[in-house]
């Protein structure tokens, strides 16, 4: 897993649908700010919601948002606008910093 600093493992952590993932989140009045980290390969099936903006800090991930496609490696950012599907490969050693133009895209994990 990616070596967050304290600061951020102090936050509490998001209940997001992947094995292997380990989230720490920011909730804001309309909008969640994500702090991932992925110790296996995830598939991610093909969906749409608001607003998406992601900044890399290990690993790579494989995305096609609307109709194309590119790899993403540390340091690359990348945007999906409001109701574009995309999906993809997240690769196991993937962490990112993700902001979500959506209040309620994910739920805190009951107990942290």
């Amino acid at each position: 897993m990616f070596d967050f600093p304290e600061a951020i493992r102090g936050l509490k952590e998001a209940d997001v649908p992947f094995e292997g993932c380990k989230a720490y989140m920011v909730q804001g009045e309309g909008e969640q700010v994500l702090f991932m980290s992925f110790e296996r390969d995830v598939e991610l099936p093909v969906h749409a919601h608001e607003a998406q903006w992601g900044i890399v800090l290990s690993g790579r991930i494989d995305l096609t948002i609307g109709d194309r496609s590119a790899t993403y490696a540390k340091g690359d950012n990348y945007y999906i606008p409001k109701g574009v599907s995309h999906g993809g490969r997240i690769h196991a050693g993937y962490a990112d910093m993700t902001y979500f133009d959506q209040k309620d895209r994910y739920r805190f994990r009951m107990g942290s």
